[in-house]
Order: structure tokens, then sequence, then C-alpha cells
């Protein structure tokens, strides 16, 4: 059973930074695709970043220069690094996985996504 578990969210000033975190456990193998997504209040869940195995990496454009995904394999973490926040960042932050390999990008609701973390909230203030 995969498991995502996301952390490091919190309230942080416009101008500021996070780093959100995302454990991934239950691959046997190499894990496919994983993905960032962001929800806030009486808005659709939308794409934000998204990183393969080989360290390929896919951010939206509104986030494009300002946040950034690495990823540590021995941990099976993968980390956002979110610098610049802005109020409109201001959502619940979701990471995703996939059971297969493909393309690996984070662009709508996710919907080509399987296995979802609980979340964790981000909140920006100006």
């Amino acid at each position: 059973q995969v498991q995502l578990v996301e952390s490091g969210g919190g309230s942080v000033q416009a101008g500021g930074s996070l780093r959100l975190s995302c454990a991934v456990s239950g691959y046997t193998y190499s894990r496919p695709c994983i993905g960032w997504f962001r929800q806030a209040p009486g808005k659709e869940r939308e794409g934000v970043a998204a990183i393969s195995t080989g360290g390929s990496t896919y951010y939206a454009d509104s986030v494009k220069g300002r946040f950034t995904l690495s990823q540590d394999n021995a941990k099976n973490t993968v980390y956002l690094q979110m610098n610049s926040l802005k109020p409109e960042d201001t959502a619940m932050y979701y990471c995703a996985a996939r059971r297969v390999f493909g393309t690996c990008r984070a662009q709508g609701s996710g919907t080509e996504y399987n296995f979802w973390g609980q979340g964790t909230q981000v909140t920006v203030s100006s």
C-alpha cells in the first residue's frame, strides 16, 4: 500500500519561505512521478510541480522561479522549497503519486495520480 505523508506547512508573511516534505512508502521498486497540488478554499485543485525518479522536474507557471523540487531517494522523500511566497499561494498542499510511469507533470486536478497524502496547510499573509 502506497502512502504519502506531507509535512512542513505553516504560516508566513509574504516574501517568506517554507519547505514542504513528502515521505513516500509502499513502492516495491522505483516509484513513478511525485506531484504537488494545492487547493485554496472555494477553488479547484491545481497542479504545482512534479518530479520524476530520475530528477526531471515540472513547474506550473505560477510558481516557476520561486518553488524548487528536490528529492532524497535514500529517505524516499520529496521536498518542495517555496521561496518568495505570496498571499495567493495560500492553500492546502498535497503530494500525490502514480501507479505507472509516464510523462511527469502536475496539471489540472491530478486525475492521473492514484495515491494522495492528507495535505499540509500553507498560509501566507500580506
